[in-house]
């Protein structure tokens, strides 16, 4: 009988999460406009303005509790970015995010670091707590499309609006 060390136990946690996003992706980039484990959900309001910018899209993907990491979930989902559309500045609480660029190209400020391009194959990890000042398709005709991955505190908002000054 083998004993599991809580080395390797972390490390058979990462291999687990690593499949998970792969397969994610996968299924993200499969053109489907339906995800395979749940409805999508707007997280932007809808404005009465014409002039307003269009907002993101999240669809989840998958939700599962860690079963090794108590108090842990695993969310996967894709943010859909039409032409010209731009995120309210939010955070994630006490998630570890990572973000990976499915189509397009995305405009990202986080904290007070400076705006960053990322375009398509490009990523980019967001630490617990980190403001996301900005995030926008760069591109007025095409769209934008995300694969963003959370390990959150169960219950807690994946997402939550900062209030614009």
């Amino acid at each position: 009988m083998q004993t599991i060390t809580a080395r390797g136990r972390k490390a058979g946690i990462a291999a687990g999460l690593l499949a998970v996003a792969t397969l994610t992706a996968a299924t993200a980039c499969s053109g489907s406009d339906r995800p395979a484990h749940a409805e999508g959900s707007s997280t932007g309001a809808a404005s009465a303005s014409a002039s307003a910018r269009p907002a993101e899209t999240l669809k989840p993907l998958l939700q599962q509790a860690l079963p090794d990491v108590k108090g842990k979930t695993f969310t996967s989902a894709v943010v859909e970015l039409p032409p010209n559309a731009s995120a309210a500045p939010h955070r994630h609480g006490q998630a570890f995010v990572y973000a990976y660029v499915l189509e397009g190209t995305v405009r990202s400020k986080l904290d007070d670091k400076p705006v960053t391009t990322f375009h398509r194959g490009e990523n980019w990890v967001e630490q617990p707590g980190t403001d996301h000042v900005l995030t926008e398709n760069a591109s007025q005709t095409e769209p934008a499309r995300l694969l963003v991955v959370f390990v959150s505190n169960t219950g807690d908002k994946l997402k939550v609006d900062d209030p614009r000054p």
